[in-house]
C-alpha cells in the first residue's frame, strides 16, 4: 500500500510541478521578450507620464498595448499583479517530488554503491546541502561582483565554473540519474531564491516608497532585473536536467558530468539566441545566430561522442520461451516487482503478470535500459538479449 500511495503522490506532484513550471517559465519568457521588444512611446501623454517603452500586440482576437515606466507611474493602480506564486509553487512542488521520488528511498534512487558507497542519512544530508550551498555561493558571487565593472561577465564566468564543480561532485557522489536531477534542482532553487530574496523584496520596497511619497532608489530595479536575467539563462539547463531521467544514455555515461555540462552549456547558448533576436529585429544588436550555432554544434558534438559502441556479440536461441526468462525475472526483477514490493504498481512474479507487462519490460529493460535502476541487480547483456528474443518470439508465458 505504501508503494501504491507513493506512486499516486509522485503522479499528482509531477502533474502539479509541470503545470506551475509552465506558468513560471511562460511568464519569465514573456517579460524577457517584452523588455527586448519595447520601443519609445509615440504618444505625448505617455511620454509625460514617464513611459519609456511600449509594445502593440495582437493575440486571441484582441489588441494589447503594454507599456513600461522608466521609474514609477504617476499613480499606483488599486490592483497590482505580482508574479511570485508561479515561482514558489514550482519550487515547493518540485521539492516535494524530490522528497517522495529520491529522498524517501535513497538506497534505490539516490545511492549507487558503484559510484560512492555511503549511508542513506549522509547521502540525504549531502543532497540537501547541494541546494543550500549552491545558492549561498551563487548569491555571494552576485552581491560581490554584480555591480562592478563588467560585473555580468564576471558573474557569468564564475557561476559557470560553480556549476561545473557541482556537476562533477554530484556525479561522483550520487547515482547518475539522481545527480543530473540534483544539479537541476540546485539551479532551480537558486532561481526561486532570486525571486524570494531579491526580486519581490525589491519590488515591495519600491511600492512602499511610492505609497509613502519617498524617492525610489533605482538599485532595487537594477538588482531585480539582474537576477531575472540570470533566471532566464538557467531555464533551459534546468529543463534538460529534469528531462534527462528518461534518457539513460546521458546519465549512465562514463563521463556523465561532461555530458551534463555540455547539455547545459548548449541550452544557455540557445537561450541567449532567443533573448537577443528580439533586439535584432529592432536594430539594437547584430543577428545572434552565432549563439544558436554554438549551441547546436555543442549538441551535435555530444551526439557524435555519445554514439553507442558496437553491441557485443551475444548468441541467443532463435526462439526463447518463458522457462528461459523466468529465472532472470526472479533474480533481477521480482524483488521490486513482486508481491512484497509492487513498485509502480507492477508485478512480474507470475507468467500472466509478466505477459501483461511484456511491452513495458521490453521497453524499460532492453530498449532504454532504465531498469533495473542503476542496474542494481546486475542484469547482464546476455540476459537482456534473452528477454529481447523472448519478446520477439511473441512473449510466451507457458
Amino acid at each position: 500500500m505504501e508503494t501504491y500511495l507513493l506512486d499516486w503522490a509522485n503522479l499528482l506532484l509531477r502533474w502539479l510541478h509541470v503545470i506551475v513550471a509552465i506558468a513560471w517559465i511562460g511568464s519569465s519568457f514573456y517579460f524577457v521578450f517584452l523588455d527586448s521588444s519595447l520601443t519609445p512611446p509615440q504618444d505625448e501623454q505617455l511620454k509625460k507620464d514617464g513611459v519609456s517603452g511600449e509594445l502593440w500586440a495582437v493575440h486571441g482576437g484582441g489588441f494589447y498595448h503594454p507599456v513600461k515606466f522608466a521609474g514609477a507611474p504617476p499613480k499606483l493602480p488599486e490592483h497590482l499583479h505580482w508574479f511570485y506564486w508561479e515561482s514558489y509553487s514550482t519550487w515547493l512542488s518540485g521539492f516535494a517530488l524530490f522528497l517522495v521520488s529520491y529522498l524517501w528511498s535513497p538506497s534505490v534512487y539516490l545511492i549507487d554503491p558503484n559510484v560512492f558507497a555511503w549511508s542513506a542519512p549522509a547521502a540525504i544530508a549531502t543532497a540537501l546541502a547541494f541546494l543550500v550551498v549552491f545558492w549561498l555561493v551563487y548569491d555571494a558571487i552576485c552581491r560581490t561582483l554584480g555591480e562592478t565593472e563588467n560585473g555580468d561577465a564576471k558573474v557569468g564566468a564564475l557561476v559557470f565554473v560553480l556549476v561545473c564543480v557541482a556537476a562533477y561532485a554530484a556525479t561522483h557522489l550520487f547515482a547518475g540519474r539522481a545527480a543530473f536531477l540534483l544539479v537541476g534542482a540546485m539551479i532551480a532553487t537558486a532561481m526561486s531564491a532570486n525571486v524570494f530574496f531579491w526580486i519581490i523584496p525589491g519590488q515591495r520596497t519600491v511600492v512602499a516608497d511610492l505609497k509613502a511619497g519617498r524617492p525610489v532608489d533605482p538599485i532595487h530595479g537594477k538588482r531585480g532585473k539582474q537576477r531575472s536575467v540570470h533566471n532566464t539563462y538557467f531555464t533551459l539547463p534546468v529543463l534538460f536536467a529534469m528531462l534527462s531521467n528518461h534518457y539513460s544514455f546521458t546519465y549512465a555515461h562514463e563521463h556523465n558530468w561532461l555530458v551534463l555540462i555540455g547539455m547545459m552549456f548548449a541550452g544557455a547558448a540557445i537561450r541567449q539566441f532567443f533573448v537577443m533576436r528580439h533586439g535584432y529585429k529592432l536594430g539594437r544588436n547584430r543577428h545572434p545566430w552565432p549563439y544558436a550555432a554554438v549551441g547546436v554544434v555543442a549538441l551535435l558534438g555530444l551526439i557524435v561522442w555519445l554514439r553507442p559502441a558496437p553491441a557485443p556479440v551475444v548468441t541467443v536461441p532463435d526462439t526463447v520461451g518463458y522457462a528461459q526468462v523466468k529465472p532472470i525475472i526472479e533474480q533481477r526483477c521480482a524483488m521490486c516487482h513482486g508481491e512484497a514490493l509492487q513498485s509502480k504498481n507492477v508485478r512480474l512474479d507470475s507468467p500472466a503478470l509478466l505477459g501483461q507487462h511484456a511491452q513495458a519490460v521490453y521497453q524499460q529493460v532492453v530498449v532504454s535500459k532504465l531498469m533495473p535502476i542503476n542496474n542494481a541487480t546486475g542484469l547482464t547483456e546476455q540476459e537482456r538479449a534473452l528477454i529481447a528474443q523472448w519478446f520477439r518470439s511473441g512473449a510466451p508465458v507457458d
